[in-house]
């Protein structure tokens, strides 16, 4: 199904940011490849016609994604968030942006790019396509739209989020034109096999060791082809690992011959539990239904929640308190 006719929201925000002189970027809390490629792509545009750009994120930048990139997020208390004329975030909106919105002045614009649906928050500008890949499919929409140059690093931000949110080709979402695109920024000067290598097989000792613990401790249930595993603070401190290390686990044992859908459980700070479902489009299992059960929400292959709580192992198997 082709991309909704943006033009009218394109032209918008060209408007907007022709209007402004500084300008926030935002990424969602824990950030992945998608919100990262999407911020550094849009920073770098935004610079090169003179615009001042803060990229910020209430979690630090992952370490796998430092190679690519001579920019970093700033934690939003360290802001003057009053200072900007436009802010604009990118990808899971609703994952940090909502607690900074408050602090924004009044004359501040809002835009929100995403690609995730049942979003309840409003922003001035809402470009939102659950039909697209990923926020970075939009905004190379928006970069032609605007016959904006789109540089060698441009397009390896853009990919870098295709990749992420495609499962590197993978998943069901990756349709034609995500295809065509990918072959455009892989003309652009973008490198597939360097992204890959960095962000799957780049890995350090201490997440194939949780990543092993996850796998050791995964239970399949035959009456609805749920795989499932946990992992306690505990886990990824005697793993030498961090929370980071957590997010390709429920995609891997989403490949486990006769499952229907994955569902990781990690501990948090703060005593919050966060919950990661996956599916594929053949088993037919809508993710997102079961994510809402908990308040959480996102496509219908990929989704999660956030409960609070602590995981305690017993003989008959895990229980949360």
């Amino acid at each position: 199904m082709p991309m909704k006719n943006f033009s009218s929201e394109f032209n918008t925000l060209s408007y907007i940011i022709s209007k402004s002189k500084k300008i926030l970027l935002f990424a969602h809390s824990n950030p992945d490849g998608d919100t990262i490629g999407s911020v550094f792509a849009f920073k770098e545009h935004l610079e090169s016609i003179g615009k001042t750009v803060d990229t910020a994120c209430n979690d630090p930048l992952p370490s796998y994604l430092e190679t690519f990139t001579k920019y970093s997020l700033e934690f939003p208390e360290r802001l003057d968030l009053g200072s900007y004329d436009a802010a604009i975030a990118c990808d899971s909106v609703e994952h940090g942006f909502n607690k900074i919105m408050p602090s924004l002045e009044e004359k501040t614009v809002t835009v929100f790019i995403d690609h995730h649906p049942d979003i309840t928050a409003s922003a001035d500008v809402a470009i939102i396509d659950p039909k697209t890949s990923s926020a970075c499919e939009i905004i190379y929409e928006y970069f032609i739209s605007q016959n904006i140059n789109i540089t060698k690093n441009m397009a390896t931000y853009l990919m870098i989020g295709i990749l992420s949110d495609t499962g590197n080709f993978q998943h069901a979402n990756t349709t034609t034109r995500v295809m065509e695109i990918s072959s455009d920024l892989l003309k652009r000067g973008a490198s597939v096999s360097k992204i890959i290598q960095s962000t799957l097989a780049n890995k350090k000792m201490s997440t194939l060791k949780l990543w092993g613990r996850a796998f050791e401790k995964a239970k399949i249930n035959p009456a609805n082809g749920l795989i499932a595993t946990v992992l306690t603070s505990k886990d990824i401190s005697e793993c030498n690992a961090t929370t980071e290390d957590i997010g390709q686990v429920a995609s891997i044992l989403n490949t486990v011959p006769g499952t229907k859908f994955a569902l990781v459980l990690s501990e948090r700070e703060n005593g919050v539990i966060k919950g990661s479902l996956r599916s594929e489009e053949y088993k037919g299992v809508d993710v997102s239904k079961i994510a809402h059960q908990f308040g959480g929400g996102g496509h219908k292959l990929a989704s999660g929640f956030e409960i609070k709580g602590q995981i305690i192992e017993t003989q008959d198997g895990w229980k949360i308190v």
